[in-house]
């Protein structure tokens, strides 16, 4: 039987990176790996929420540190539950990352520096 383990975003900046994390959704760090490979040096820092077993894994690429990662059509996305919306959506109003509401599903979703989309979703629907 599978069970998920992590998800993965590349990132140009892993500092901004973390900080975003940390102040829109209360992820920290848990594990850090650093190395060097055929592309140059890397780093992989896995964040955690805490409170399940899912990761979400930063890779920074020095090779790729200085362009933008091409997302595509952006349609896909990482999707978070918060008991307190309106709350989650004060924070992230004040740091201007909401880029999508909807409030007829009564979710919203934010943009982390390398414009990925966050799903923000009501612990109860």
């Amino acid at each position: 039987m599978f069970s998920f383990n992590h998800f993965n975003f590349n990132v140009r900046d892993l500092d901004k990176s973390l900080a975003f994390y940390q102040e829109a959704l209360g992820l920290s760090a848990v594990q850090k790996k650093a190395g060097e490979n055929d592309f140059g040096p890397y780093q992989i820092v896995f964040l955690s929420d805490g409170a399940s077993s899912f990761r979400l894994e930063l890779t920074w690429l020095a090779a790729h540190a200085d362009k933008a990662y091409d997302l595509g059509e952006c349609e896909f996305h990482l999707a978070f539950t918060v008991p307190d919306m309106d709350a989650a959506h004060a924070l992230h109003e004040k740091m201007g990352c909401i880029c999508f509401e909807n409030p007829d599903m009564g979710i919203y979703f934010i943009t982390d520096p390398d414009g990925y989309w966050i799903e923000i979703v009501p612990e109860k629907r």
